[in-house]
């Protein structure tokens, strides 16, 4: 069966009554994107912001009543609205298929390679984290996670424990893991990173060395290396806590920081650690450091 989808593009206050309106109308999902490029670097937690010129998008069956649907649209908002209106036919697909036939094999550094179920690089020496991310943020294809996964491969982590802040789809907990840290404790705030961590973990065999926790429920241990891949903001702001479970001499690896903000996350934090020239890609760097 295809399906209808629906783009309007909208200020960002009559964004949440094109959400409502499109629900009484038999949307079947409705999200929210940007149509301007105006980027939203740092929600805070719990937060969901939206961009002065919003895209809302809204799923239909593909039954739905096309024509129908753009009058209701016309009486129920503006009707100049309509001229930023679209919509397009969706032929149905396996749409888990098609997202996984463009998820291939990448290498990270040396030896760790990140996997779709089923496919497998041919280097004999590959260490290989087969991923499946679910609804949780990382597969390595972004700047800041690849970054970390780099510095992983590089660093060694043998017989070591690793605390991973914001570990998301769980890739740098179990890269980690596979790269033989003793053991890593995984936290986040949002219960489908925990999910997917959990699940990830599993399907690489690495879950009896791999504790999953909420961010109110870390333990009061420090650790030989602690990874942050969030942003520059949450990162300043955690700078406390993450000294606090880093061990004397321990390594830190901080990214989800963009160039212009590098010197300001590397001041807030000189006072206990000393932190290295930053690694680069792109926009985006790594900080790495030791624990005074």
């Amino acid at each position: 069966m295809p399906w209808l989808q629906l783009h309007l593009t909208t200020d960002k206050e009559k964004a949440p009554l094109s959400e409502l309106l499109f629900e009484s109308l038999g949307a079947l999902s409705v999200t929210f994107g940007d149509a301007a490029d105006e980027p939203l670097l740092e929600p805070a937690p719990g937060e969901s912001p939206l961009w002065q010129r919003t895209r809302v998008t809204a799923l239909f069956p593909g039954n739905t009543d096309s024509n129908l649907l753009q009058r209701e649209i016309e009486r129920h908002l503006a009707e100049d609205i309509s001229r930023e209106v679209t919509l397009v036919w969706l032929e149905d697909q396996v749409w888990e298929r098609a997202w996984m036939d463009d998820f291939h094999p990448m290498p990270f550094g040396r030896r760790l390679w990140v996997c779709p179920d089923g496919k497998r690089p041919e280097a004999d020496d590959a260490i290989v984290v087969e991923l499946d991310p679910g609804l949780a943020f990382g597969t390595g294809t972004h700047p800041t996670t690849s970054l970390c996964l780099q510095w992983l491969d590089s660093t060694p982590l043998q017989e070591r424990s690793l605390l991973d802040f914001g570990c998301g789809s769980g890739i740098l907990s179990v890269a980690a893991l596979k790269l033989g840290a003793a053991e890593v404790t995984a936290i986040d705030h949002d219960p489908q990173a925990l999910e997917a961590t959990c699940r990830n973990a599993e399907k690489n065999r690495v879950s009896a060395r791999l504790q999953v926790c909420d961010n109110s429920q870390l333990p009061n241990v420090r650790y030989d290396v602690v990874l942050a891949n969030i942003l520059a903001g949450t990162l300043i702001k955690l700078e406390p806590e993450i000294a606090a479970h880093t061990l004397p001499g321990g390594s830190i690896a901080l990214s989800g920081i963009l160039r212009e903000q590098a010197s300001e996350v590397s001041q807030a934090y000189a006072g206990d650690f000393r932190i290295d020239p930053p690694i680069i890609l792109g926009d985006w760097v790594l900080l790495q450091g030791r624990r005074r």
